[in-house]
């Protein structure tokens, strides 16, 4: 079973060079590598470039002008040839070099359209520094009305799902995975299924957590987000929910640095 890994950049080459080398590290072998590029103004390419000949064919990149990330990940999902897709960020890497062996192990067993995984939120300059242990639990229909979601980074579905569902809704400026998640798996009711296994470190910063406006941003276009797809959610109980599971995940000196960060 072919899986296509999607890395989207844009000025990563202070991080980029990890998450290229945890997916050329994997010992699962049957990968395709696509780096989506928004016309990087530093030495990204060329760190890309510099990679490319130790995949022996197995990478392929564009390096060109977009309309943001997820214009970028439909990019990436266009080129994609394999039966599972993967996205993983540029400041992101996998904890070990068994982690793709592991998903398409049990897609393969569990005969399921996705699967979601474990991750750490971690410091983005000490990586071995765990903000987050972001755990997580089976789905069921009604979880996403909670304020429950699986993590976008750690979610691998199939091909044929982006083919018959749609890609990523552009409309949305931060919260276009989780509308992906939402319609795919509430509206539509793909299979999926959970492995309890840290996959990968997540640098903290990422868009939709980056500062205050950009958590409103998100938090106003997660509920877009039900609207769109016919879906009424009571808005109080899914915030509740959502920031009772954040607060599981944190440990308490973590939860006080991550606030004082956003200020």
């Amino acid at each position: 079973m072919k899986i296509s890994i999607i890395t989207v950049a844009y000025n990563s080459s202070a991080t980029i060079s990890d998450t290229i080398k945890s997916v050329l590290d994997q010992t699962y072998l049957d990968i395709e590598y696509i780096i989506v590029d928004g016309n990087s103004k530093d030495n990204t390419m060329s760190i890309v470039k510099d990679y490319e000949p130790i995949f022996n064919g197995r990478m392929h990149w564009i390096s060109e002008p977009d309309k943001g990330l997820y214009d970028a990940m439909n990019k990436g999902i266009q080129m994609a040839t394999g039966e599972v897709i993967g996205i993983i960020n540029s400041d992101d890497f996998y904890v070990n070099n068994s982690v793709i062996e592991e998903v398409i192990k049990t897609i393969k067993i569990r005969n399921v359209d996705s699967l979601y995984t474990d991750l750490y939120l971690v410091d983005s300059t000490d990586t071995d520094k765990v903000i987050r242990d972001c755990t997580y639990r089976d789905f069921k229909k009604g979880l996403f009305f909670q304020g429950w979601h699986p993590p976008h980074p750690s979610f691998f579905v199939k091909r044929k799902i982006y083919d018959k569902y749609g890609k990523f809704d552009l409309t949305y400026s931060i919260a276009a995975d989780y509308d992906f998640m939402l319609r795919v798996l509430e509206k539509h009711s793909i299979t999926t299924t959970y492995l309890p296994i840290h996959t990968i470190k997540m640098r903290n910063g990422g868009a939709s957590t980056s500062s205050l406006k950009h958590i409103k941003i998100s938090q106003k276009e997660c509920l877009l987000a039900f609207k769109k797809n016919d879906l009424s959610v009571n808005k109080w109980g899914y915030f509740i929910g959502k920031y009772q599971q954040k607060l599981r995940q944190y440990s308490f000196r973590s939860l006080i640095q991550d606030v004082r960060s956003k200020k």
